[in-house]
């Protein structure tokens, strides 16, 4: 792992150069700051240069979960105490819940920034998205049956495309962005919330028609 962003793909800078400077509430207006009881948390955002140009690591839960079951979302989960406190607690943390989820080699990794820390309100997580580069990437495999479904390499071509793009309906009202990633529970709520964003800050999204709505799939 290295901090030297000069190393970098040049797509990859711009996210690298926000990473010190793009505020909590420009990536999570609703729910910024978490409260003191929140638990720390970690998730990895992965880039790697993939087959299909530029990528993003995604995972697909499992649908037995007892939270955020068949969701689509990043590697991630609480910081345990072996991982540290601070900075490199969370780095620690996605490292090690990438390499328990999916079989991800942490040697290969390029850590080059640590976002806001945001809450997740339905389990009361302060989550850190770690930004990272994978330097040779690899098709992984789920690593914990349990946890994860499938592995997704996704292209960020796909996710700029407005044509994946669409305004998610909760049952309870709630709306918010969404990405068809062809699963069958859409990306959605804080993960595509990041996402979208931090693409939009770096100057990466296109327009795309926020008018249409889909209400959330229930799971099968």
């Amino acid at each position: 792992m290295s901090g030297d962003t000069s190393t970098l793909p040049d797509w990859l800078r711009p996210l690298a150069e926000i990473a010190g400077s793009v505020s909590p509430e420009r990536l999570s207006p609703r729910f910024p700051h978490p409260p003191s009881d929140a638990r720390p948390a970690a998730v990895l955002m992965l880039f790697a240069d993939g087959s299909e140009g530029p990528e993003l690591l995604l995972t697909e839960r499992t649908t037995t979960m007892r939270q955020h079951a068949g969701q689509v979302s990043f590697p991630g989960g609480r910081l345990d105490p072996g991982d540290g406190t601070g900075r490199d607690g969370f780095v620690a943390a996605a490292l090690r819940e990438a390499q328990e989820e999916v079989g991800l080699d942490p040697s290969g990794v390029q850590v080059f920034g640590v976002l806001p820390t945001l809450w997740l309100p339905p389990s009361n997580f302060a989550v850190a998205p770690v930004m990272a580069y994978w330097r040779a990437p690899e098709l992984l495999e789920p690593a914990s049956p349990d946890e994860v479904r499938a592995v997704l390499h996704q292209p960020i071509e796909a996710l700029l495309d407005p044509a994946h793009r669409f305004t998610v309906v909760h049952p309870m009202g709630w709306r918010g962005p969404a990405f068809d990633v062809g699963t069958t529970i859409p990306l959605w709520g804080f993960t595509a919330g990041l996402i979208a964003r931090l693409f939009e800050a770096v100057g990466w999204e296109r327009p795309w028609d926020v008018s249409d709505e889909r209400e959330l799939p229930s799971l099968p």
